[in-house]
């Protein structure tokens, strides 16, 4: 994500000399990279990348915590200001309030009523500010909020007191089709994955974390305000702002977890502001809702592990020091992670990531390590071996190779007449189109024959990959598949699988009809796929491990044989009791001097079959030949 402030404004939390380009130079080496440096009337404005893990620095208050640790690195003084805000003092009348989460839905939640609100316009100062930011100014307690968000890094939001009848905020999960209108004047059916705020009455107020509403937003009339702030569920905050695609700015810092602690800090310098800026006085207690207190995670600190990962070597002080500046506490043998870092420092290498950045990247020695060559296990070279033969093959007998998601949808699953409970369904699925984990390559090659249907006269296409076929209380099966797909006809279809065999020199194989719209090939009498007829398409599917188990490097040798070939042609006809394999099987049968059978042609339900008969010990005569023939016949 990207967040725009101006040098101004970070001045007023770090003290330092440095000019604005000196920041970006410096800063970017180590820390957040400064994009831009834009010069606008009499001030700055910087365009700041923050990678998704370091939201702590998304925010004036984060990137001047940062640039303070990096310019003292260059030699460049510089130091981050204290925030001093203190508690509001607890008025007389104490408006009534009441913040309810029973469920724990929120990792924290604070709010508190402030009184005598005039709305009106925001001051110059943070106007500019907020459009430098790229945030549209409304007035002075809506900005409030945006302005608070910017500078200390938490979503912040306003209620208006007077239109909450009951005074009560609710928060739990929606029901399935419930209704809201946001502060956009969009209207969205809820699903029960929601997170909202009920009044008391069952109405819905916010969805927090991502957008309020329209019923409870501040008007022109509004004297008195709830500011309201909420540590939410990032996961939850993510897939509602993505399911109605709601992007604000408040959804993108909430999805990557921003600090709990942060959230006093940050209602702090709300009240202080609402209280500048528009008049408010407190009106009611802080209420403070925080079942788990941070208590400070603690790291393993191994100093031998620097040099080794960083290739440096780093005195122990000068580890200390650079983790010391960043927040972390130092203890024997563990470092204490500092409440900001809490999500994204977990184990000793992150500290060494820490110290190594603000080291410099760019003073680390540029060795490049040695290769090393890791011998893969034999199955895996064999996997990639055959794989390679087969797709060299197929893309010289004219197919393309198609690459299809491993997810399919339910209507693909139904359209082809499967059943859904065969597959395994991803539970937090972005799309319908992507619901299902595939147990077979059909469907998609199938998709992709109906999508190209019309471009092309002729379309094959082929794919190799995992399907996933599921266990119960683990994890899933995924043997590889070989996908063929054709437009043609099924013997366009049954040469190319020949074809493949023929290379991988596998020669026990048969084609066995099972119905009307399959055919089975097994190899070595066991199934190793399947052929599917449609009207359109025919499509075949095979197991990959079945040819990886019957693959040969070298054919099968036959000595040439010096003595003559006799062909004769002979034409049967065919039924369903008696096609081409099983002509084939019985003539191999019937005679022991037949070398080869070759197809020489089909007509309505008759087959033409060229006999080619040899002896390896003499030369045979044409009636010898003919007797072998009657042999064929007479077994047909």
């Amino acid at each position: 994500m990207n967040i725009k402030i101006t040098y101004s404004w970070l001045l007023e939390y770090l003290d330092t000399k440095a000019d604005p380009y000196q920041i970006q130079k410096y800063v970017s080496l180590c820390g957040p990279s400064v994009e831009r440096v834009d010069k606008v009337e009499d001030d700055y404005v910087f365009d700041i990348e923050i990678t998704s893990n370091r939201v702590d620095a998304a925010s004036v208050y984060g990137f001047a915590r940062e640039a303070a640790v990096i310019l003292n690195q260059f030699g460049i003084s510089a130091k981050l200001k204290p925030l001093s805000f203190s508690d509001p003092q607890t008025p007389e009348e104490d408006l009534e309030l009441k913040v309810i989460d029973d469920s724990g839905l929120c990792k924290r939640v604070l709010a508190v009523v402030l009184d005598n609100v005039t709305i009106g316009p925001a001051p110059e100062y943070i106007k500019k500010r907020l459009e430098a930011a790229g945030i549209r100014s409304l007035n002075n307690v809506v900005d409030v909020t945006n302005y608070v968000m910017t500078e200390m890094g938490h979503p912040t939001h306003v209620f208006d007191y007077d239109r909450i009848a009951t005074h009560k905020l609710i928060l739990r999960y929606a029901k399935e089709g419930e209704k809201i209108i946001t502060l956009d004047d969009k209207k969205y059916n809820l699903s029960k994955q929601d997170i909202i705020i009920d009044d008391g009455t069952g109405k819905v107020i916010d969805l927090p974390g991502i957008m309020g509403t329209a019923n409870s937003v501040v008007v022109d009339k509004t004297k008195r305000v709830i500011l309201f702030i909420e540590s939410n569920d990032p996961a939850t905050i993510r897939r509602s702002s993505m399911r109605y695609g709601i992007r604000t700015v408040a959804a993108t810092i909430n999805e990557k977890n921003p600090d709990p602690e942060l959230a006093k800090t940050a209602l702090l310098r709300g009240v202080q502001l609402l209280e500048k800026v528009a008049g408010a006085h407190v009106a009611g207690s802080v209420l403070d809702i925080y079942p788990n207190p941070y208590e400070e995670k603690k790291v393993k600190l191994d100093y031998d592990s620097f040099e080794k990962i960083i290739g440096v070597k780093l005195g122990k002080k000068q580890i200390d020091d650079i983790l010391g500046n960043l927040g972390f506490k130092i203890y024997n043998g563990e470092v204490g992670v500092p409440s900001w870092r809490q999500f994204d420092i977990n184990i000793k290498e992150d500290l060494v990531e820490e110290v190594a950045r603000i080291y410099g990247y760019n003073i680390l020695p540029n060795n490049i390590q040695s290769i090393i060559y890791l011998k893969q296990p034999a199955e895996i070279e064999k996997l990639f071996e055959i794989q390679s033969k087969i797709k060299y093959l197929l893309k010289h007998l004219g197919l393309n190779e198609v690459m299809n998601y491993s997810m399919i949808s339910r209507k693909m699953i139904e359209e082809n007449g499967l059943k859904t409970q065969d597959y395994l369904r991803l539970s937090n699925s972005l799309s319908e189109e992507i619901e299902f984990l595939r147990n077979s390559l059909v469907p998609s090659l199938i998709k992709n024959i109906k999508t190209n249907s019309g471009r092309k006269e002729e379309l094959k296409f082929f794919e190799i990959a995992k399907v996933y076929l599921p266990k119960k209380n683990t994890l899933p099966n995924e043997p590889y598949k070989l996908g063929l797909a054709v437009n043609t006809d099924y013997f366009d279809l049954k040469g190319i699988i020949e074809s493949v065999l023929k290379e991988l020199n596998i020669t026990e194989y048969s084609f066995n009809e099972k119905n009307d719209r399959n055919v089975e090939l097994t190899i070595n009498n066991r199934t190793a796929g399947l052929i599917y007829l449609g009207q359109a398409y025919f499509v075949a599917e095979l197991a990959l491990t079945s040819l990886i188990e019957n693959w040969k490097t070298f054919p099968k040798y036959r000595p040439i044989n010096p003595y003559a070939i006799i062909k004769l042609d002979l034409t049967v006809d065919l039924d369903k009791n008696k096609n081409y394999q099983h002509l084939k099987e019985i003539s191999f049968k019937s005679s022991k001097l037949l070398n080869e059978i070759q197809l020489i042609g089909l007509y309505k339900n008759k087959i033409t079959l060229r006999y080619f008969f040899t002896s390896t010990e003499r030369n045979l005569t044409e009636t010898e030949a003919l007797a072998e023939l009657q042999k064929i016949k007479e077994a047909f």
